[in-house]
Formats: C-alpha cells, sequence, structure tokens
C-alpha cells in the first residue's frame, strides 16, 4: 500500500509541476507573441518548425495541430538542416526553431543559414540570453523553472511547455482565420472525429432498405416488412404520405393487447407521429435525437418525402457513437 501511494504521490507532483510552469507561461506572453501570430496569418508562405532530440518531437506535433487547423506547416529536424535538407524552407516560409537553452549546436549551425534566406524566424526558447532568442525575429518566452524530473534534467516540463505554446499559436490562427468545424472536417475525413463533423443521415439511409406498408396492410403482412427490412420497424403509407410507424415495441404491445389479432391492420397498431429528422441532419445530431427521445430508429425525410430509416446501428457501425 505504501507504495501506491508513493506512486501517486510522484505522479501529483509532476502534474502539480507542469501545471504550473504552464500557468506561468500566461504571464510570460507579451507583444512578440502577437506580432508572430500577425505575421503567420500575413504569410504567403509555410511554417516550417524544427528542434532537436525532445524538442523535435514537439515541434512534430506543433506542425501536426496547425495543419489540422489550416495553417500549412512542415518539420525540419535541425540536424538534417545542415546535412541537406535546408531546402525545405521556400523562400516566403516563416521558420519557428524550438529549444529550451537556445544554444544547441545544431540550432546554432542553422540559424545564420535561415539569416541568409531572409526567412522570419520566430524562436519558442526558455533562455531569453541564449543564441536562438537574440537571432530570432520573435521569441516566445517558454522559461520553466525546473523540470518535473527529480534530478531536474529529462525534458517534461519544458516540454509541456513548449507543447502549450505552440497549441497557442495554433489556436489564435484557428480563430483569426475564422476557421470552422466544417473547415475542421475537411482536414480530417477519416475516423470518428471527422465523420461526426460531415456525416449525414443521407449517407446512411441511401444504404439502408427503404421499409413501408399501406395503412390497410394486414399485421401479417406488417410483421412480413419489418422482419425483411431488418431495421426493427416500418413506415405507414396512406395516400402517399407517412401517417406513421409500426416497431417491434408495436408488435409485442399488440400481442400483449389483443387476444385474437385477426383482422388488425396497420393503422390499428402503429403509432402515429413518428419521431422523423431530415436527410440533410448530421448523423451525430440524429443519434442524440435517438438518445433523448431513448429510442432505436429515426424516419429521415428528403424535401417532405419519406426517404428511408437511420437506426442506431448504422450509427454504432459508423463508429459515432
Amino acid at each position: 500500500m505504501s507504495d501506491i501511494q508513493s506512486i501517486l504521490s510522484t505522479a501529483k507532483r509532476t502534474l502539480e509541476i507542469e501545471s504550473k510552469a504552464i500557468g506561468n507561461l500566461i504571464g510570460q506572453l507579451d507583444e512578440q507573441f502577437a506580432q508572430a501570430v500577425q505575421y503567420i496569418m500575413e504569410s504567403q508562405g509555410r511554417v516550417v518548425v524544427s528542434g532537436v532530440g525532445k524538442s523535435a518531437i514537439v515541434a512534430s506535433k506543433i506542425v501536426a495541430t496547425l495543419n489540422s487547423t489550416g495553417t500549412p506547416a512542415i518539420f525540419m529536424h535541425a540536424a538534417d538542416a545542415i546535412h541537406g535538407d535546408l531546402g525545405t524552407i521556400q523562400e516566403n516560409d516563416i521558420v519557428i526553431c524550438l529549444s529550451k537553452s537556445g544554444n544547441t549546436p545544431e540550432i546554432k549551425a542553422l540559424l545564420p543559414l535561415i539569416k541568409i534566406g531572409k526567412n522570419k524566424l520566430i524562436g519558442i526558447t526558455g533562455n531569453l540570453d541564449s543564441v536562438l532568442a537574440k537571432q530570432a525575429d520573435f521569441v516566445l518566452n517558454t522559461y520553466v523553472e525546473k523540470e518535473a524530473c527529480p534530478n531536474n534534467l529529462a525534458p517534461t516540463t519544458s516540454t509541456s511547455a513548449q507543447m502549450a505554446m505552440g497549441d497557442a499559436l495554433a489556436i489564435c490562427l484557428l480563430e483569426l482565420k475564422g476557421f470552422t468545424s466544417s473547415d475542421f472536417a475537411k482536414y480530417h475525413p477519416g475516423g470518428a472525429l471527422g465523420k461526426k463533423l460531415y456525416l449525414r443521415v443521407a449517407d446512411i439511409v441511401v444504404n439502408n432498405q427503404k421499409p413501408q406498408v399501406d395503412v390497410n396492410s394486414n399485421v401479417k403482412e406488417v410483421i412480413v416488412e419489418i422482419s425483411e427490412k431488418m431495421l426493427g420497424v416500418t413506415a405507414v403509407i396512406e395516400n402517399g404520405k407517412v401517417v406513421g410507424v409500426v416497431t417491434d415495441g408495436d408488435i409485442r404491445r399488440m400481442l400483449s393487447k389483443y387476444d385474437n389479432i385477426n383482422g388488425l391492420t396497420a393503422k390499428d397498431i402503429m403509432t402515429s407521429n413518428p419521431k422523423s429528422v431530415d436527410v440533410d441532419t448530421l448523423a451525430v445530431t440524429a443519434l442524440e435525437l435517438l438518445q433523448e427521445k431513448g429510442i432505436s430508429q429515426l424516419l429521415a425525410f428528403d424535401n417532405g418525402a419519406y426517404a428511408g430509416v437511420v437506426h442506431i446501428h448504422n450509427l454504432i457501425n459508423e463508429g459515432i457513437l
């Protein structure tokens, strides 16, 4: 038990140190941050993000975040840059260099090469007296008092600060661009996240069968239609319009209510005013309605015309739920 408490104590201490360091970044923000954001916003080029060691890994993450939020970015390892990859940087590109000390040999070797190309340089560093800070056009201060590592060696707090600063840059740019959830969907078409942002009811019902019976159809015909279309429901049609639905639940209630079902029709057992959605409704919105109403299916309509059924199993299979 003492080992468990020791582990939890270490974990809490680590999170406290890192959260405090990130909180301190707020007070370290200044006009240079805002100017850097404005310059990126107005630039016609990409953002090239570079670093070495753990900073290089953080740089890759910042690139991913920028790209996914509408700011074209590319990663360039500082060590590779001085050994042939410097051509990654194009004329109008802005370079961001990450380095806790700001004095790593690879960064120091890279800086004059960036200056020769006349590209603007943004330094993300915790050392304002470093070579990187002195040569950068804009400096984003990520100073931290100490690493979470008890030896104050392993990059932990410092990389968390770099990551948070990169997120701040990306979100500022996102808001300035007016980047919406629809824009986000364009960059995230795959997986559950993308589907929540773009998948619509129309994309689902087209793959389902379209169960329907006449209002005067007998019970056997209703049961056969529900069974064959395998959606647990059928629309009930009168004069070309939907007037109700019969679900598996309606069938069970019918059997409990009536001793003799001969002569019963769809109209006798249907549920009037069925819950429905338009085919242009987002699938995730349809899911919310299903959950709110505690039901498994919704009828879908296209400009008032019955288009089919969306079932909660469809949404589960799409990864929406």
